[in-house]
């Protein structure tokens, strides 16, 4: 199989800026602002000419247009993700919408629910949208909880066979994957990291000799504020709409809130994945901005099983001088996507591609920086699921500085690494070859 989703559009001749959608603050710019405002997103030509023939390349693809004003910051890990959330959640005044794959009731769970409870006395509008199947564990009386303090809670996709049969747009094998909390729309955060007990501690400094798969995991959100804050706030409508939650439309309050104004300089969208649509704009995005990079492509991905069109970019761009980095998992909580994402190694190490693992922690972050000015968080893993069975939501940021933060950070993954190197692989025992090959037999389903 080729691509998941649609093919990359090709650029007809020289990109052409000045039909991109660009928008700030006070709505879409005009052709001649807009192309003054991207000329200054690259540094030198190497960078203008990456995001310039990016930019071309998504534009009738990514249904979200690009907004200016905005900005944003890192995340790493639970800890510091979760009090970040925690506290933007208790200063909340008009509205909090949590979309979420995984939401536990015990630990951070119990504490989010204390938080949304006081909120929810003080008038502010909540609503909480849930995935059945990563919440499967959750018991029904913290939902009601909830709802019984007055929040209004959906599960998406219930797993529920009268439900399914009543409505055929249902389909059990797509989950909501995505990681969306929106604030009175002033703050949206977006990234990796579910409301569960495995993030109790942080990945970095820890002298472990044996690893917790069940906490202590590496993983990445981030923050933003600004204009864009406003497309995560639309994917959340969206989703509450098309799973038919109660009530139908969007809080008063929220309606009423202020709109986003200008936080900062960074240029960024919100891009998704909707399987119903048959789309994934990360999947092009990310393939688009490798095959335009010439300095560096450097990703971490807590699940990769690459499809064919992944591997041919990641290779041709090695081939072709870039210096390719993935920073992956040295250990997994559920083998077979992990085994069929080391069935490629071959292919990578032969190409020259350098791949860390992590094998202190679980790594379960979803990021890419290239050529120091083009940047991803979110959900979306380099699989097959995320592909083309979840709804993902992941953030792209356009901006110099906060690539920096993205190479800094990968270079903390990339220290606390355990590089794989191509003598090494060539002597692993057959067990791991037999399960490398079992795991890629049945990837597509992963």
């Amino acid at each position: 199989m080729s691509g998941p989703a649609a093919p990359l559009p090709e650029a007809a001749g020289k990109p052409r800026l000045a039909e991109l959608r660009v928008e700030d603050e006070r709505g879409p710019l005009s052709a001649r602002r807009a192309e003054a405002a991207l000329r200054r997103l690259g540094r030198d030509a190497s960078e203008h000419s990456l995001l310039a023939h990016h930019l071309a390349q998504v534009e009738g693809v990514v249904s979200t247009p690009l907004v200016l004003g905005n900005d944003a910051h890192l995340l790493v890990d639970g800890p510091k993700t979760q009090d970040a959330m925690f506290q933007a959640i208790a200063q909340a005044q008009h509205h909090i919408d949590l979309e979420t794959y995984i939401l536990e009731a015990d630990g951070a769970g119990e504490r989010l629910a204390e938080l949304l409870e006081e909120r929810r006395a003080k008038g502010v509008e909540v609503r909480v949208l849930y995935d059945s199947v990563g919440s499967i564990a959750t018991p029904a009386a913290y939902f009601e909880r909830l709802r019984a303090a007055g929040v209004a809670v959906c599960e998406f996709n219930p797993v529920n066979p009268l439900r399914l049969a009543r409505d055929t747009r249902l389909n059990i094998n797509n989950r909501d994957h995505r990681k969306i909390l929106v604030v009175d729309r002033q703050v949206a955060f977006t990234g990796g990291i579910n409301i569960s007990a495995v993030y109790s501690s942080g990945s970095f400094g820890r002298k472990v000799k044996t690893p917790d798969p069940k906490s202590g995991w590496r993983d990445t959100h981030v923050i933003v504020r600004g204009p864009v804050v406003s497309q995560f706030q639309n994917l959340f409508d969206e989703g509450w709409q098309n799973q038919r939650c109660q009530p139908e439309t969007p809080p008063r309050e929220a309606v009423q809130a202020k709109a986003p104004g200008r936080a900062g300089a960074m240029a960024m969208r919100a891009v998704a994945a909707d399987p119903a649509s048959q789309r994934s704009e990360l999947y092009v995005a990310l393939l688009s901005a490798i095959d335009h990079a010439s300095k560096r492509v450097w990703l971490t991905y807590g699940y990769f099983v690459p499809d064919e069109r992944t591997l041919e970019s990641l290779v041709a761009a090695s081939r072709r001088g870039v210096d390719v980095r993935l920073a992956l998992p040295g250990f997994s909580d559920f083998w077979a996507p992990f085994h069929a994402g080391r069935s490629h190694y071959d292919t990578l190490l032969e190409a020259g591609i350098r791949v860390f693992e992590r094998r202190d922690a679980l790594l379960h972050a979803k990021t890419a920086v290239i050529d120091g000015v083009w940047s991803s968080v979110g959900s979306t893993n380099l699989d097959w699921r995320s592909f083309v069975h979840n709804y993902e939501a992941d953030v792209l940021v356009l901006d110099a500085g906060f690539a920096r933060e993205m190479e800094a950070l990968f270079a903390r993954d990339e220290a606390a690494s355990h590089e794989i190197l191509a003598q090494e692989w060539k002597r692993r025992d057959v067990g791991e070859r037999f399960l490398e090959w079992l795991a890629r037999r049945w990837e597509y389903f992963l």
